[in-house]
This record gives structure tokens, C-alpha cells and sequence, in this order.
């Protein structure tokens, strides 16, 4: 295991972090796959008030099991956003209770998705002032946010300099967020990428086609590495379901040299094969046709289409397309059926796409039935 500096925190976590959303299946499950990864190196364990028993199964397997190495550990849990300062205060009394610790190392605010999530952060009056009393009394240690906002909400949150960290999305298929990486490296703020396996692609299960490009690596590998690669991220999320699942990523986790001369082929394999497929009709994902009047995330909608046409990512595109209308703040957007031909986007896309030929092809690709959120 390969060991990283999160930003101005100071503190070296693993270069892969276990996420505790997904292995909730029982508490004997919880704790085999929390003392497997600990085993292999993990330092760094994160959890959330939202995610159902997380924080409970948790702070018993650390009562019981981990208590000789709560010095060794690096606990993480995030709180959502709210204007009420007593709320928060409430929150972060029964998170650290479910924890059962007497001390946060990292609280992150979960999903600075908005403006207004923002402002309630920033205002005098908002939820800041029990995280600072919290800090003060060495309850919290140190504060980030974890968001899946627009980029310039992300850009604004970084500058605010409240924070010492920032979890967010980043891979190598959605490489939107590149700027906000820049700066929260400039700011020496501990950078946490928010599930690869999963929400960078389903990667763990990809298709045949990507499979048979990405030879004789995984997709899964490639994208771990393009990650591990770059120095200036600390740490990735894995959410394994069960101790099996902590395999592909401990395999990699002492690889964060440079990609060398053969994963650079297989991204070029992989790029080629996006020109040619999708053509004249690929979205280069320069985000200039927003705003939509009808507020249709078309560069995401695109993305997806992007990635089916390409690479027969079919399921990751249903799964993804799915949550439009479904997921409010945490994915926002309506689906492609909503265009009204309007064409205020045609004139400021520099490909000049069909957008709503587009919009309506992906949407007759992707929709489906929603899915509940995993936690919900």
C-alpha cells in the first residue's frame, strides 16, 4: 500500500480509501470486509450520516475489534448542508455517538451541490459556526466538503478557503472536473476522488467491447491508474460490497508510478475508438450549450451517449440516465425527452451537433425504469 499526504491536513492516507456505503448487508459482512481492507493497508475509512447503519455498524466494529488502532486510523464521516446551525450541532453529536469516537480526523460536508448550499455554509448564521465550536474542541479535526455540483459551484467552494479537503468526481471517462483539481492542488487541499469503480464507469463489470480495447489490462486497471498516476489526488474511494471485492483494488494499490508506454497505448485505443465510432456526432463536453431553457444536463446526457456509442456502455449509461428526475440536487438535470427544439444551444456548440436529434437518441438508448439511490 502506497501511503499520500492529504493536502494541508498532513495526515498520509492509503492511497485507497474504504468506503462503508455498500457493505451493510450484516454486521458479521461489515466487519470482515472493514478488518480485510485494514489488513492490506487501508488507513482511511469513510462513512455518512445518510448511509443508512454505516455509522452504527462502524463504531461497533471500532469498539470491538479496532480499539488498539483508533490512533492508526483515519476516520471520515460527512453531514449534509443545512441553514440551521442547531441541526448541524444535533447531527454531529449523533454522528460522533454511532461512531462511537471521541473525535472526528475529517468531517466533510456531503454534497455542497448548490449555490444556496454554498451560502449556507459561507452565512454567519448558517451551519459553520457549530463545526467551528466542534474544531475548536478538538471533536473535528479537520473540515471538507464532498459535492457533486456544477464545476463553478465546486471552483466557488475551493476559494472560499473554508476547507482542507474536497471529495469529488473525477475519471478518466468524465475529466470535466480537471480545474477544480488544479486549484484545490494549488490550495494544498487533500483531493478525494469519489468512486472510481462504480461511478467512473461500473467498471467492475464493463463490456465486452471496452474489455476486448483495453487488453491486456482491465478498464477497471486503466482507470485506477490514469488516477494513481497523478500525483497531485491522495486518495480513492473503493465501496466494496463484501471482502471479495477489495481484490482488484489492492492489487494496484503500490502502482502509482507514472503511466508507462503500454497503459498510454490503451488510452489511445481507447480514444481512437471514441473518434471513430461516434464521428462527427461526438460532444467534445465543452459545456458552452448550457444553460437549457428546459434544463436538460445536455453535456452529461451527451457524455452518456458518448459512452454507449463508443463503447457499449449501455448499463452505466441507463444506470447514470436513469437518475435524471429521480435524484434532485445529487444529479440534476431533466432527461432528453424534454427538448422543445428550441435551438438556443445549436448556435454555441463549436461541433456543431444535432443536439436534439441527439438528446432524443440518447434517450431512446438509456431510459428505463429509475432505481432507488442505494441508501434510499
Amino acid at each position: 500500500m502506497r501511503y499520500r499526504r492529504f493536502g494541508k491536513t498532513n495526515l498520509l492516507l492509503s492511497v485507497f480509501s474504504l468506503g462503508t456505503m455498500r457493505c451493510l448487508a450484516s454486521m458479521e459482512n461489515a466487519r470482515k470486509t472493514v478488518e480485510s481492507a485494514i489488513a492490506n493497508g487501508v488507513n482511511h475509512l469513510e462513512t455518512a450520516r445518510g448511509y443508512g447503519k454505516s455509522e452504527e455498524y462502524l463504531g461497533t466494529i471500532l469498539r470491538d475489534d479496532l480499539s488498539g488502532l483508533r490512533s492508526q486510523l483515519y476516520i471520515t464521516t460527512k453531514i449534509p448542508p443545512t441553514p440551521h446551525p442547531d441541526l448541524m450541532r444535533q447531527w454531529l453529536d449523533e454522528s460522533l455517538q454511532r461512531l462511537q469516537v471521541d473525535y472526528l480526523d475529517c468531517l466533510a460536508i456531503h454534497g455542497i451541490n448548490t449555490w444556496e448550499h454554498l451560502a449556507w455554509v459561507e452565512s454567519p448564521h448558517g451551519c459553520l459556526k457549530p463545526i467551528e465550536e466542534a474544531l475548536a474542541d478538538g471533536k473535528i479535526k479537520h473540515l471538507g466538503f464532498s459535492t457533486h455540483a456544477p464545476l463553478e459551484v465546486i471552483i466557488a467552494a475551493i476559494n472560499t478557503d473554508l476547507f482542507q479537503f474536497v471529495n469529488l468526481h473525477y475519471y478518466y471517462f468524465f475529466q470535466h472536473n480537471l480545474s477544480a483539481i488544479e486549484l484545490a492542488h494549488q490550495k494544498d487541499m487533500g483531493i478525494f476522488i469519489i468512486s472510481p469503480a462504480d461511478k467512473g464507469g461500473k467498471l467492475y463489470n464493463p463490456p465486452a467491447k471496452l474489455e476486448k480495447l483495453s487488453y491486456p489490462f482491465s478498464p477497471l486497471e486503466l482507470n485506477y491508474r490514469f488516477l494513481l498516476s497523478d500525483s497531485r489526488i491522495t486518495t480513492l474511494s473503493f465501496g466494496p460490497a463484501n471482502p471479495d471485492e477489495l481484490l482488484a483494488p489492492l492489487a494496484l494499490a503500490n502502482r502509482d508510478q507514472p503511466l508507462n508506454d503500454r497503459e498510454i497505448e490503451a488510452f489511445c485505443v481507447w480514444e481512437s475508438q471514441a473518434k471513430n465510432k461516434l464521428g462527427t456526432d461526438r460532444c467534445s463536453q465543452c459545456y458552452k450549450c448550457l444553460p437549457c431553457p428546459e434544463n436538460i444536463n445536455i453535456p452529461e446526457v451527451l457524455r452518456l451517449r458518448n459512452l454507449a456509442v463508443a463503447y457499449d456502455m449501455n448499463d452505466y449509461g441507463k444506470y447514470r440516465y436513469q437518475m435524471f428526475e429521480n435524484a434532485g440536487h445529487w444529479f440534476p438535470g431533466v432527461k432528453g425527452n424534454r427538448c422543445t427544439n428550441c435551438s438556443d444551444c445549436l448556435p454555441h456548440c463549436p461541433e456543431k451537433l444535432d443536439i436534439p436529434r441527439l438528446l432524443m437518441d440518447t434517450h431512446n438508448r438509456l431510459n428505463g425504469s429509475p432505481r432507488r439511490r442505494l441508501w434510499e
